[in-house]
C-alpha cells in the first residue's frame, strides 16, 4: 500500500501543547509523524508556530480554523496560516443558524465562497470538517452534508473527512471516500468503540476498520491522514499518539 505523509491534529494533545509547544513537536516527530494540523496557535506567533515545525522536519498541514474568525478579520487570519506554511485551513464546525435548514444557512455558503477564493489567492484550499450530525437527513432522503457539499462545490470548498464521525452518522466511510474521490485531500482518521455512546480509542483499538479505509484513502487521492483523537478515556493522550501512528506505520 502506497504510504501517505501522516499528521496529528494537535487538538489530540492540546494540554501537552499548551505547556509546552516545541517539546510537544518534538516528541511527536520523535514517534515518526510527519506534520500536523493546528487547532489554536496556544500563544504563540506564526512565526515561533512556524520555527518550532521547521526545527523538528514537521510540515504544517492544515490548521482548523472557526468560521467566525474569518468574519472579524478575513485577511488577517487567512495569512497568519499561509505564514505559518499550512496549504489548507479547515472549518471544523457549522451548527444551528449556519448549517443545512438555518437561517443563516444560504449567507454562509456565500461567505465560504469567499473565504475559499481569499484563501486561493493565498495559495491554500479550503475544507470542511464533519461530525456526525451533518448525517441527519433532507427532505429528499439525503445526507445534509451531501447537500451541503454539493451547494458549495462550485465554490471550491473540498472536504476533511473525520471517517470516525462518517461511520457514527450511518454511511460507510470507505463508500463514502470513494465517493468524494478527488475532493478529500486531508482525512482524519479516528478510531471509536461503542460503549455508552462513542469512545475515542487508539487507531486499531475500534470498529473504524483502519486498514480499509487508509486503501481507500488512497485510491481517492487524499494527500494526508490526520490522527485526531479529541478525549482519551484509555491511555494517555501521548501513549494514544504513539499507538496510532505505529498502527498506520504497520499497515502493509
Amino acid at each position: 500500500m502506497e504510504k501517505l505523509p501522516i499528521a496529528v491534529q494537535v487538538y489530540s494533545v492540546r494540554e501537552e501543547a499548551a505547556a509546552d509547544f516545541d517539546s510537544t513537536m518534538r516528541a511527536l516527530a520523535e514517534m515518526g509523524y510527519d506534520g500536523v494540523e493546528l487547532a489554536g496557535l496556544y500563544g504563540k506567533s506564526p512565526q515561533e508556530i512556524r520555527h518550532s515545525l521547521d526545527k523538528w522536519g514537521l510540515q504544517a498541514v492544515s490548521a482548523h480554523v472557526p468560521y467566525e474568525e474569518f468574519v472579524k478579520d478575513l485577511e488577517g487570519t487567512v495569512e497568519t496560516y499561509r505564514a505559518i506554511g499550512c496549504p489548507f485551513i479547515a472549518v471544523p464546525y457549522l451548527g444551528g443558524e449556519r448549517w443545512y435548514g438555518g437561517s443563516k444557512y444560504q449567507e454562509t455558503l456565500s461567505y465560504l465562497a469567499v473565504i475559499a477564493e481569499k484563501c486561493k489567492e493565498a495559495g491554500m484550499q479550503l475544507l470542511y470538517h464533519n461530525h456526525d450530525f451533518e448525517f441527519s437527513k433532507t427532505q429528499d432522503g439525503a445526507y445534509q452534508l451531501d447537500a451541503f457539499y454539493a451547494a458549495s462545490e462550485t465554490a471550491g470548498l473540498a472536504t476533511e473527512l473525520d471517517l470516525c464521525w462518517v461511520k457514527v452518522g450511518g454511511a460507510d466511510p470507505v463508500e463514502y471516500l470513494g465517493k468524494y474521490s478527488g475532493r478529500c485531500p486531508v482525512v482524519h482518521v479516528k478510531d471509536f468503540i461503542r460503549e455508552d455512546g462513542v469512545v475515542l480509542v487508539a487507531l486499531g483499538d475500534g470498529e473504524l476498520g483502519v486498514s480499509d479505509v487508509v486503501a481507500q484513502a488512497v485510491k481517492s487521492g487524499t494527500q494526508y491522514l490526520v490522527v485526531e483523537q479529541d478525549d482519551h478515556k484509555y491511555g494517555t493522550p501521548m501513549e494514544n499518539m504513539k499507538k496510532s501512528i505505529e498502527c498506520l506505520k504497520g499497515l502493509s
